[in-house]
C-alpha cells in the first residue's frame, strides 16, 4: 500500500485510514457529516496527493493532448485549466482529467489515482508525434483547501491575490514559504477554494501553515468520505462509479467536454452517437421518502421493470434527503420523471432532478 508524504500526519491526527486506489488514505477524522458541514460553511483541507500528474512538453505537446482528449485544449491560454476525458477505442472513457496549460509547450495533466498506470500507458501508446512525457505522480503532493472562507483564510500565506484566481484558472507563485507552487481553482466540492501542487518534500510545511493560518476561520482536515458527499451534491462524476471504460461521455452528460471541432480518438463514432442519440443517460434523482440509495441498487419503474442501476448514492448532508446518480433509458431522462430505487425489499419512489442537488 502506497503512502502519501502526509500519511504519518493523518495517523497522528487520529484519522481513520483506508486503502483507496492503492494508497493508504484518510477517510474521516471526526465524522463525515461534521467534515462536510465544515467545508460548506467554513474551510477544510484535503490531502489528495494520490492523484496523478503527467508533464507533457515540447513543440508537439498540444498535438498529443488534442489527439487523446475530448475537449479542445487549443482554446486555453497560459494560466487556464480545462476538464476533459480520454476516450477509448470503444466509445468508453479511459479516465477523466484536468489539463493545465503552463506554457505553450508545457502542459500538466492531472489524472485519477486508480488510473495512473493505465493512463500513462494509454497516452504513451498514442504519442506518435514525439511529445516529451514525464510521470511526476510519485514526486508531487496535492492539497485541496475548500470552503467559502478559503480565500480569506489563506491570503496571508501568499503574495498572489487569491480572489483573482477564477474557476478553472491557476497561478504559479509563492505559498506558505515555498517559492514555486501551482495555486489552482478547479474544486470538486462546489464550495469554492483552491488546490496547491507542490513537491513531496514541501507538503508538510504547507499543511502545517495552512492549518495555522486557517485556525481562526475554523479550518479542519477533511477525509475522502466527505469529499464524496460534497462532490455528489454537485453531481460531479466519479471515475469507477459514474463513468468508466463502458460509458460514453455523451451517455454521462459530458457532451460539453466532447468537442467535434477537432479529431480525437474515436471522435467519428462519438459524433455518430450524438447524431443518433445515446441509448441511455446518466440522471440525477432525489428520493421522495426516507432511504439511502447505494451504488449498485436497481432503478426500476412502477411495474418493477429494471431500468438501470445507481452509480453513486448517499444521504446528502446539505440537502437532507437521499440523492443519487444512475443510468436510465435515454427517453426517460427528463427532470420530473418518476422512478423507483429498489432498496432491499422496498421500491422507494424518486424523482429525476436537474443538477446540482446543492444550490449553495
Amino acid at each position: 500500500m502506497k503512502k502519501t508524504a502526509l500519511t504519518h500526519v493523518h495517523e497522528a491526527l487520529g484519522a481513520k485510514m483506508v486503502p483507496f486506489a492503492g494508497y493508504l488514505m484518510p477517510v474521516s477524522y471526526e465524522g463525515v457529516n461534521a467534515e462536510h458541514e465544515t467545508v460548506r460553511k467554513d474551510v477544510g483541507v484535503f490531502d489528495v496527493s494520490h492523484m496523478g500528474e503527467f508533464l507533457v512538453t515540447g513543440p508537439n505537446a498540444l498535438e498529443l493532448i488534442q489527439k487523446v482528449s475530448s475537449n479542445d485544449a487549443s482554446t486555453l491560454v497560459d494560466g487556464q485549466a480545462q476538464y476533459s476525458c480520454l476516450p477509448n477505442d470503444e466509445g468508453g472513457i479511459v479516465d477523466d482529467l484536468i489539463i493545465y496549460r503552463l506554457e505553450a509547450e508545457k502542459w500538466l495533466l492531472v489524472v485519477n489515482a486508480s488510473n495512473i498506470e493505465k493512463d500513462w500507458n494509454w497516452i504513451n501508446s498514442h504519442n506518435t508525434m514525439g511529445a516529451e512525457l514525464r510521470n511526476l505522480s510519485e514526486d508531487y503532493s496535492l492539497l485541496a483547501i475548500q470552503g467559502p472562507k478559503a480565500v480569506e483564510a489563506m491570503q496571508s500565506l501568499t503574495s498572489e491575490d487569491l480572489s483573482s484566481i477564477k474557476f478553472y484558472t491557476f497561478k504559479v507563485g509563492d505559498f506558505a514559504g515555498i517559492e514555486y507552487v501551482i495555486i489552482s481553482a478547479t474544486g470538486y466540492t462546489g464550495s469554492g477554494g483552491f488546490e496547491i501542487y507542490c513537491k513531496n518534500s514541501e507538503v508538510e510545511q504547507i499543511w502545517n501553515k495552512v492549518l495555522e493560518a486557517g485556525a481562526s476561520y475554523g479550518i479542519k482536515p477533511i477525509g475522502l468520505a466527505a469529499r464524496d458527499t460534497l462532490r455528489l451534491e454537485m453531481g460531479y462524476c466519479l471515475y469507477g462509479n459514474d463513468i468508466d471504460d463502458t460509458t460514453s461521455p455523451l451517455e454521462a452528460g459530458l457532451g460539453w467536454i466532447t468537442k467535434f471541432t477537432k479529431d480525437f480518438i474515436h471522435s467519428e463514432a462519438l459524433k455518430k452517437e450524438k447524431e443518433n442519440g445515446p441509448t441511455r443517460r446518466l440522471i440525477a434523482f432525489e428520493l421522495q421518502e426516507r432511504g439511502i440509495p447505494r451504488q449498485g441498487y436497481p432503478i426500476v419503474d412502477r411495474e418493477g421493470t429494471l431500468l438501470g442501476t445507481v452509480t453513486s448514492g448517499t444521504m446528502a448532508p446539505s440537502v437532507g434527503k437521499g440523492i443519487g446518480l444512475g443510468y436510465v433509458p435515454f427517453e426517460m431522462k427528463a427532470p420530473g420523471t418518476e422512478i423507483f430505487i429498489q432498496i432491499r425489499k422496498n421500491a422507494v419512489p424518486a424523482t429525476i432532478v436537474k443538477l446540482p442537488f446543492y444550490k449553495g
